[in-house]
């Protein structure tokens, strides 16, 4: 098994071994492997070499570098990096090179972590299977023949594959979570606001989170406490300290009240649910009390989301428009030349968004469609607070199967994002979740199990997370 990110930042901080052998490493697995899944848009082999030796430089001047010194970490391609194409994987963007670092990055620098590279994802964002990318499509690491899942597939691939223990994605609806489930590793969503979006290319502001991907829920909490904290620069970021988790993950779960949510096993692949009644019955072992609770509200959630996701993309994808940065196709005037370089340089899914959200807005149709979807957004987190007045945290699938075949949901949309029907409602209402492998099915394809805790109850979701990751099937610990 490779060395997870806090074994490598160690070894790199006590002069056991260097960043620069660290990257090296990271690099040539890329070069000898990504070609099979398509993880990676842009490798940056120069800037991480350079990056590494000024790791090695600090250590050897008997510095710190950070609790992450010398990690080589992947960056989803919707996050701002200085000099480097960041395109979102549309023709609209090709070729961009942002003037400045998303206030991610630039916490991930300072903490000694190396970028390696930006990687595919569904265009702006939108889809489930990496198959939305101007680019081609990104496999999965278990089975070439499978979607890695989406928005996040390129970074959720790139650390199954072993290319790089730690990675970022964003998740809307689920696009951090759901290709963690269908790739085996762990993927977290943060509380909304708590990690800065500034630098981050917005599909839906009121729900895009930055989170972390990892080979172990120890190594994702460590990128956790990294990239939070408050950013003058977001307006939508929470002020205060973020919590301290990297401890939490060793706590377990005694005393703890989890609930096992109905919704989130109705109409799942029996193997999935059965994966996620395993847990339930560990946490239960592990000294946790469990209770199935329904949250009605849940049933709603996918419904509410694909009207007001797509109605703050068509008022964000506005600005690419020919005119300041990115693609332009000319033609005879300003109006003419905006709707050929929309046409030429958004993708098909994304034109649909944009189309149902304007639609959603428009005069008429805003009170019926819209104002509708967020009254249902409020009756979700409703839901939630009235499991959280009984239950510390909550437990479900993370997805409704595991990872599907690539085409086989192109044609239908409709069929497609019904793999988020798990993950929305957490996002709706900006509360932390994450998901933890919990075995295969019975063709070997990994299954994540979803946790959930209240808003800024991060503590709790890594201790969840943590026990979750010692039960599971193989795991010392976990049954085999």
């Amino acid at each position: 098994m490779s060395p997870s990110a806090l074994e490598l930042a160690g070894a790199v901080r006590s002069g056991e071994r260097t960043a620069r052998d660290v990257v090296e490493g990271s690099l040539r697995a890329i070069a000898e492997g990504d070609q099979a899944i398509h993880a990676f848009l842009e490798v940056l082999a120069d800037r991480a070499l350079a990056d590494a030796a000024r790791v090695d430089a600090a250590v050897a001047a008997g510095s710190d570098p950070g609790p992450l010194a010398g990690v080589p970490v992947a960056l989803k391609d919707n996050l701002c990096t200085r000099g480097v194409p960041t395109t979102c994987s549309s023709r609209i963007l090709a070729g961009w090179r942002p003037p400045y670092d998303a206030t991610v990055v630039e916490r991930l620098r300072a903490a000694g972590a190396v970028v390696v590279g930006k990687t595919n994802m569904d265009e702006f964002a939108m889809g489930s299977s990496t198959e939305n990318s101007c680019s081609g499509p990104s496999r999965n690491p278990h089975d070439h023949g499978r979607v890695p899942g989406g928005s996040s597939g390129g970074s959720a691939a790139a650390v199954a594959a072993g290319f790089v223990p730690v990675a970022l994605g964003s998740d809307t609806g689920g696009s951090i979570r759901q290709p963690a489930a269908f790739c085996g590793v762990v993927g977290m969503k943060p509380t909304y606001g708590l990690v800065s979006r500034y630098g981050l290319v917005a599909f839906a502001s009121s729900l895009d989170q930055i989170g972390p991907f990892g080979a172990t829920v120890a190594d994702a909490a460590a990128v956790f406490e990294v990239i939070a904290g408050h950013d003058a620069r977001d307006s939508t970021s929470l002020r205060g300290p973020a919590p301290d988790v990297l401890a939490s993950v060793s706590q377990g779960v005694a005393g703890k009240r989890i609930g096992l949510v109905s919704e989130l096993l109705d109409g799942v692949d029996h193997e999935v649910a059965a994966r996620v009644r395993e847990a339930a019955e560990a946490m239960t072992a592990a000294g946790a009390s469990v209770e199935e609770v329904s949250i009605p509200q849940f049933r709603y959630g996918l419904a509410a989301y694909y009207l007001i996701a797509p109605a703050e993309a068509s008022s964000n994808l506005a600005r690419f428009d020919g005119v300041r940065y990115g693609l332009r196709v000319e033609a005879p005037d300003v109006a003419a030349m905006n709707v050929a370089t929309r046409t030429a340089g958004f993708g098909a899914e994304v034109k649909r968004r944009i189309m149902l959200g304007t639609y959603a807005l428009s005069a008429g149709y805003y009170d019926a469609y819209y104002a509708r979807a967020q009254r249902v957004r409020t009756l979700v987190s409703d839901g939630f607070a009235y499991a959280y007045a009984k239950f510390d945290a909550l437990l479900g699938a993370t997805t409704p199967t595991t990872a599907f075949a690539l085409g086989e949901h192109t044609e239908d949309p409709l069929s497609m994002y019904l793999s988020d029907t798990c993950t929305v409602p957490a996002s709706l209402a900006g509360h932390p979740a994450i998901s933890v492998p919990f075995g295969t099915d019975r063709a070997g394809l990994p299954v994540g199990v979803q946790a959930m805790a209240p808003a800024l109850g991060e503590a709790t979701l890594f201790a969840l997370a943590g026990a979750l990751e010692r039960a599971a099937p193989g795991q010392a610990g976990g049954e085999r």
